[in-house]
């Protein structure tokens, strides 16, 4: 037998007995393989004869208290099934922590393209760059509209400052998380404490990691057919999602896996600059304009800061789920080293 804790492998046949009870029309026997990328839940490609399914587990080993939510995915997938955002379907979630060694879901397979680098050099024509980074904008907004109460997501989130309470989540994680002393990252924190803008009363269902990279996209058309990667969605302020993925358009292409537009001119790309596509989003969801926008820009680099601590700090604890994790840990000053120039 498989053993349980291993990260990058899972006891097929366990696995087949399993789903053929819990899935419909599921048949064994299934071979798993390994995504690569996706640095914090371990996701599979499940194959069997007639089809193929995607699981996404919790890594094995002490966890960080709220990390690696996998039943979280599942509700917020599983309540956007009929809306406007794209979503894989989702299928099964089990809570049973003992047949693979933690929990874990099933969904669908989708087929399409994920694209690593903002710039889309993939994608030959400009035209249909710009009608990729609209489809983006667009999908946002959509999600950012989503009736909370209808979609049965009143709970998914607590109420009050999203901002007070992200700040303090994510500074005490940082701080559990640190492997080396980081002097920008003890300045940012300062400073984001002190210019906390005040709550706006704005509640939307936020992604928390909306990037270029957790969207799969039609295999030959500029549309989005999934939303990925949900594992940090609650309830918060739209403008996370949307300053998050700004920054990390702003970030250049050595700082993460995923590569940024930093030093790239766009308008010869037909990529839109950051204050026309923060213009579209602002008359997508019927804006004027958003003030603050520093603050919640420097806030993104500060956040994935953080983030990318814990995975260093799973690396040194030897519960990483990608082999890469322990070079995550290298992007974090620069990272508040791009943030603390924001707030200049």
């Amino acid at each position: 037998m498989t053993d349980k804790g291993s990260v990058d492998q899972l006891d097929e046949q366990l696995l087949a007995d399993y789903l053929t009870q819990h899935v419909a029309g599921f048949e064994g026997p299934v071979t798993t393989t390994k995504f690569a990328g996706g640095q914090s839940n371990p996701t599979f490609k499940l194959m069997t004869a007639k089809q193929c399914y995607v699981l996404r587990r919790q890594p094995p080993g002490k966890l960080l208290k709220s990390a690696h939510a996998v039943d979280r995915e599942y509700k917020v997938l599983a309540a956007l099934e009929n809306s406007t955002v794209p979503v894989a379907k989702v299928y099964h979630l089990c809570e049973d922590t003992s047949l693979i060694g933690s929990m874990f879901y099933i969904m669908e397979y989708v087929e399409g393209r994920v694209f690593w680098d903002s710039a889309l050099p993939e994608i030959a024509d400009n035209t249909v760059r710009s009608q990729m980074y609209q489809e983006m904008v667009e999908v946002l907004a959509a999600l950012h509209s989503v009736d909370i109460e209808k979609a049965g997501l009143k709970d998914y989130g607590k109420s009050g400052n999203y901002y007070e309470r992200q700040f303090s989540r994510w500074s005490k994680q940082y701080k559990l998380s640190e492997t080396q002393d980081i002097p920008e990252m003890d300045q940012l924190i300062v400073w984001l404490e002190k210019h906390l803008p005040e709550d706006d009363g704005k509640v939307s269902l936020v992604h928390g990691d909306y990037r270029m990279d957790n969207l799969m996209f039609h295999p030959t058309e500029p549309k989005i057919l999934a939303v990925l990667d949900w594992e940090l969605s609650t309830l918060g302020h739209p403008y996370a999602d949307l300053a998050y993925q700004c920054m990390q358009l702003r970030l250049p292409e050595n700082v993460g896996k995923a590569t940024g537009l930093g030093g790239i001119e766009r308008a010869p790309l037909g990529i839109p600059e950051e204050q026309q596509y923060v213009d579209v989003y602002c008359k997508l969801v019927g804006i004027e304009k958003i003030d603050n926008w520093n603050f919640y820009l420097a806030f993104s680099f500060f956040r994935l800061g953080a983030i990318a601590q814990g995975v260093a700090k799973r690396a040194e604890d030897g519960n990483a789920s990608n082999k890469e994790a322990q070079a995550v840990g290298a992007i974090v000053k620069p990272l508040a080293q791009y943030a603390l120039k924001l707030t200049q």
